[in-house]
Protein backbone atom coordinates (compact mmCIF):
# COMPACT_ATOMS: atom_id res chain seq x y z
CA UNK A 1 0.00 0.00 0.00
CA UNK A 2 1.01 3.67 -0.91
CA UNK A 3 2.45 5.49 2.24
CA UNK A 4 -0.83 6.94 3.81
CA UNK A 5 -1.38 10.63 4.85
CA UNK A 6 -3.83 12.69 7.12
CA UNK A 7 -5.56 15.08 5.04
CA UNK A 8 -4.45 18.12 7.30
CA UNK A 9 -7.19 20.63 5.72
CA UNK A 10 -10.10 18.16 7.10
CA UNK A 11 -9.44 18.06 10.49
CA UNK A 12 -11.95 19.33 12.77
CA UNK A 13 -10.61 21.34 15.43
CA UNK A 14 -12.65 22.11 18.69
CA UNK A 15 -11.48 25.63 18.78
CA UNK A 16 -10.68 28.30 15.83
CA UNK A 17 -7.07 28.08 13.91
CA UNK A 18 -6.08 31.27 15.40
CA UNK A 19 -6.07 30.14 18.76
CA UNK A 20 -4.73 26.74 18.36
CA UNK A 21 -0.98 27.91 19.60
CA UNK A 22 -1.89 29.67 22.53
CA UNK A 23 -4.29 26.95 23.55
CA UNK A 24 -1.85 24.19 22.89
CA UNK A 25 1.17 25.82 25.07
CA UNK A 26 -1.18 25.00 28.09
CA UNK A 27 -3.86 22.55 27.65
CA UNK A 28 -4.00 18.86 26.31
CA UNK A 29 -4.65 17.66 22.80
CA UNK A 30 -6.95 14.77 22.27
CA UNK A 31 -6.70 13.20 18.53
CA UNK A 32 -10.50 11.92 17.94
CA UNK A 33 -10.83 9.13 15.92
CA UNK A 34 -14.20 8.14 13.70
CA UNK A 35 -15.16 4.19 12.63
CA UNK A 36 -14.90 1.96 9.54
CA UNK A 37 -17.39 4.10 6.49
CA UNK A 38 -17.54 7.01 8.81
CA UNK A 39 -15.94 10.69 8.48
CA UNK A 40 -13.71 13.75 10.62
CA UNK A 41 -17.52 15.18 10.78
CA UNK A 42 -19.09 12.29 13.34
CA UNK A 43 -17.52 13.01 16.14
CA UNK A 44 -17.13 16.27 17.12
CA UNK A 45 -20.42 16.51 18.09
CA UNK A 46 -18.85 14.97 21.75
CA UNK A 47 -16.63 17.86 22.07
CA UNK A 48 -18.89 19.88 24.24
CA UNK A 49 -19.85 16.89 26.59
CA UNK A 50 -16.01 16.17 26.85
CA UNK A 51 -13.76 18.49 29.26
CA UNK A 52 -13.09 21.66 28.71
CA UNK A 53 -9.43 22.73 28.59
CA UNK A 54 -8.68 20.58 26.32
CA UNK A 55 -7.96 20.93 22.05
CA UNK A 56 -9.71 18.52 20.64
CA UNK A 57 -9.26 16.97 17.03
CA UNK A 58 -11.13 14.73 14.69
CA UNK A 59 -9.33 13.83 11.67
CA UNK A 60 -10.47 11.95 9.02
CA UNK A 61 -9.35 8.18 8.26
CA UNK A 62 -6.74 7.90 4.96
CA UNK A 63 -8.20 5.62 2.73
CA UNK A 64 -11.67 5.90 1.12
CA UNK A 65 -14.17 3.35 1.68
CA UNK A 66 -15.68 3.32 -2.14
CA UNK A 67 -13.60 1.07 -3.41
CA UNK A 68 -15.36 -1.25 -0.49
CA UNK A 69 -18.73 0.16 -1.62
CA UNK A 70 -18.46 2.01 1.61
CA UNK A 71 -19.29 6.02 2.15
CA UNK A 72 -16.96 7.99 4.02
CA UNK A 73 -13.47 6.67 5.32
CA UNK A 74 -11.26 3.80 6.59
CA UNK A 75 -8.32 3.14 8.45
CA UNK A 76 -7.21 0.43 7.18
CA UNK A 77 -8.07 -2.21 3.90
CA UNK A 78 -10.87 -3.62 4.27
CA UNK A 79 -10.12 -7.12 2.41
CA UNK A 80 -8.13 -8.48 4.88
CA UNK A 81 -9.36 -12.03 5.82
CA UNK A 82 -10.23 -12.06 9.63
CA UNK A 83 -9.41 -8.52 10.49
CA UNK A 84 -6.58 -5.65 10.04
CA UNK A 85 -2.59 -6.93 8.90
CA UNK A 86 -0.59 -5.69 11.53
CA UNK A 87 1.37 -4.05 9.02
CA UNK A 88 -1.72 -1.79 8.29
CA UNK A 89 -3.05 -0.61 11.69
CA UNK A 90 0.82 0.38 12.06
CA UNK A 91 0.72 2.41 8.53
CA UNK A 92 -2.45 4.11 9.76
CA UNK A 93 -0.55 4.85 13.10
CA UNK A 94 1.71 6.30 11.48
CA UNK A 95 0.03 8.41 9.35
CA UNK A 96 -1.41 9.84 12.41
CA UNK A 97 1.99 10.18 14.34
CA UNK A 98 3.73 12.30 10.97
CA UNK A 99 0.07 14.38 11.45
CA UNK A 100 1.12 15.37 14.70
CA UNK A 101 4.77 15.65 13.59
CA UNK A 102 2.65 18.70 11.46
CA UNK A 103 0.92 20.19 13.85
CA UNK A 104 3.43 20.43 16.87
CA UNK A 105 5.94 22.02 13.71
CA UNK A 106 3.39 24.74 13.37
CA UNK A 107 2.04 25.26 16.57
CA UNK A 108 3.87 23.99 19.25
CA UNK A 109 3.58 20.82 21.53
CA UNK A 110 0.86 20.22 23.00
CA UNK A 111 1.18 20.13 27.40
CA UNK A 112 0.06 16.59 26.70
CA UNK A 113 -1.28 14.02 23.77
CA UNK A 114 -4.35 11.69 24.36
CA UNK A 115 -6.00 9.36 21.90
CA UNK A 116 -9.73 8.29 21.67
CA UNK A 117 -11.65 6.16 19.10
CA UNK A 118 -14.86 4.84 18.08
CA UNK A 119 -14.55 1.05 16.67
CA UNK A 120 -11.63 0.89 14.37
CA UNK A 121 -10.74 4.65 15.59
CA UNK A 122 -10.37 2.76 19.18
CA UNK A 123 -8.37 0.04 17.64
CA UNK A 124 -6.21 3.16 16.07
CA UNK A 125 -5.92 4.58 19.81
CA UNK A 126 -4.77 1.69 21.43
CA UNK A 127 -1.85 1.40 18.68
CA UNK A 128 -0.80 4.92 18.62
CA UNK A 129 -0.01 4.27 22.14
CA UNK A 130 2.10 1.29 20.61
CA UNK A 131 3.88 2.87 18.03
CA UNK A 132 5.03 5.99 20.41
CA UNK A 133 4.68 4.85 23.64
CA UNK A 134 6.59 7.79 25.46
CA UNK A 135 4.65 10.44 23.75
CA UNK A 136 1.09 9.39 24.37
CA UNK A 137 -0.38 10.17 28.40
CA UNK A 138 -3.53 8.02 27.85
CA UNK A 139 -6.11 6.16 25.42
CA UNK A 140 -9.69 6.35 24.84
CA UNK A 141 -11.10 2.87 23.19
CA UNK A 142 -14.96 2.72 22.22
CA UNK A 143 -16.28 -0.19 20.98
CA UNK A 144 -12.95 -1.45 19.57
CA UNK A 145 -10.30 -3.52 20.26
CA UNK A 146 -6.68 -3.92 20.14
CA UNK A 147 -4.96 -4.98 16.77
CA UNK A 148 -2.91 -8.32 16.48
CA UNK A 149 0.70 -8.93 15.93
CA UNK A 150 3.65 -6.81 18.29
CA UNK A 151 6.09 -3.85 18.03
CA UNK A 152 8.74 -2.74 19.16
CA UNK A 153 6.80 -0.50 22.29
CA UNK A 154 5.08 -2.79 22.88
CA UNK A 155 8.21 -3.71 25.48
CA UNK A 156 7.86 0.09 26.80
CA UNK A 157 3.93 -0.19 27.20
CA UNK A 158 4.14 -3.29 29.27
CA UNK A 159 6.57 -1.05 32.09
CA UNK A 160 4.76 2.10 31.35
CA UNK A 161 1.00 0.56 31.79
CA UNK A 162 -0.09 4.41 30.53
CA UNK A 163 -4.09 4.31 31.45
CA UNK A 164 -6.45 2.88 28.66
CA UNK A 165 -10.15 3.71 29.24
CA UNK A 166 -12.35 0.76 27.00
CA UNK A 167 -15.53 0.89 26.70
CA UNK A 168 -18.31 -1.33 25.08
CA UNK A 169 -21.57 -3.74 25.12
CA UNK A 170 -20.75 -7.10 25.67
CA UNK A 171 -23.47 -7.87 23.33
CA UNK A 172 -22.20 -5.79 20.15
CA UNK A 173 -22.67 -7.29 17.38
CA UNK A 174 -19.85 -6.00 15.13
CA UNK A 175 -16.77 -6.58 17.17
CA UNK A 176 -15.55 -9.99 16.71
CA UNK A 177 -15.52 -12.23 20.03
CA UNK A 178 -11.91 -13.19 19.16
CA UNK A 179 -11.07 -9.74 18.86
CA UNK A 180 -12.62 -8.91 22.41
CA UNK A 181 -10.48 -12.04 23.68
CA UNK A 182 -7.52 -11.54 22.78
CA UNK A 183 -7.87 -7.40 23.78
CA UNK A 184 -8.70 -8.67 27.73
CA UNK A 185 -5.56 -10.80 27.63
CA UNK A 186 -3.28 -8.37 25.97
CA UNK A 187 -4.72 -4.80 27.73
CA UNK A 188 -4.05 -5.74 31.10
CA UNK A 189 -0.24 -6.43 30.89
CA UNK A 190 0.49 -3.26 28.78
CA UNK A 191 -2.09 -0.83 30.22
CA UNK A 192 -3.24 0.59 33.26
CA UNK A 193 -7.01 -0.20 31.72
CA UNK A 194 -10.25 1.30 33.01
CA UNK A 195 -12.92 -1.02 31.70
CA UNK A 196 -16.47 -0.66 31.29
CA UNK A 197 -19.75 -2.27 30.09
CA UNK A 198 -22.78 -0.72 28.47
CA UNK A 199 -25.39 -2.89 28.34
CA UNK A 200 -27.87 -2.79 25.37
CA UNK A 201 -25.79 0.11 23.59
CA UNK A 202 -24.65 -2.52 20.93
CA UNK A 203 -22.11 -0.54 18.56
CA UNK A 204 -22.45 2.65 19.76
CA UNK A 205 -21.77 5.40 21.96
CA UNK A 206 -23.73 6.29 25.15
CA UNK A 207 -24.62 9.10 27.08
CA UNK A 208 -23.59 7.09 30.76
CA UNK A 209 -20.45 6.11 28.79
CA UNK A 210 -19.44 10.07 27.53
CA UNK A 211 -20.22 10.77 31.40
CA UNK A 212 -17.36 7.94 32.31
CA UNK A 213 -15.04 9.02 29.26
CA UNK A 214 -15.05 12.52 30.79
CA UNK A 215 -14.16 11.67 34.23
CA UNK A 216 -11.31 9.35 32.61
CA UNK A 217 -9.50 12.77 30.91
CA UNK A 218 -10.17 14.69 33.80
CA UNK A 219 -8.36 12.13 35.80
CA UNK A 220 -5.50 11.10 33.32
CA UNK A 221 -4.75 14.69 31.39
CA UNK A 222 -3.11 17.68 33.31
CA UNK A 223 -5.93 19.60 33.50
CA UNK A 224 -6.99 22.91 35.93
CA UNK A 225 -9.47 21.01 38.34
CA UNK A 226 -10.91 24.78 39.15
CA UNK A 227 -11.93 24.83 35.15
CA UNK A 228 -14.18 21.39 35.52
CA UNK A 229 -16.54 22.66 38.48
CA UNK A 230 -20.28 22.78 37.15
CA UNK A 231 -20.45 26.75 37.15
CA UNK A 232 -24.06 25.88 39.31
CA UNK A 233 -21.32 24.15 41.81
CA UNK A 234 -19.08 26.92 41.66
CA UNK A 235 -21.18 30.25 42.14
Amino acid sequence: MPSLQIDDDAVVWSVPRSEISERLSDEPLVIVMHGRGSHENDLPSLFPLLPSGVVYASLRAPISGASYGLGGWTWFPLDVPDGPAPADVSAAAHAVLHWVDRVEAEFGAPAALAALGFSQGGMMSIQLLREAPYRFAAAVDLSGVAAGGSVPGDEVLAARRPPLFWGRDVDDPIIAASGVAHTQTWAPSHFSVTAREYAGIAHSISPSELDDVAAFLREVLPLDVADQVPSELGD
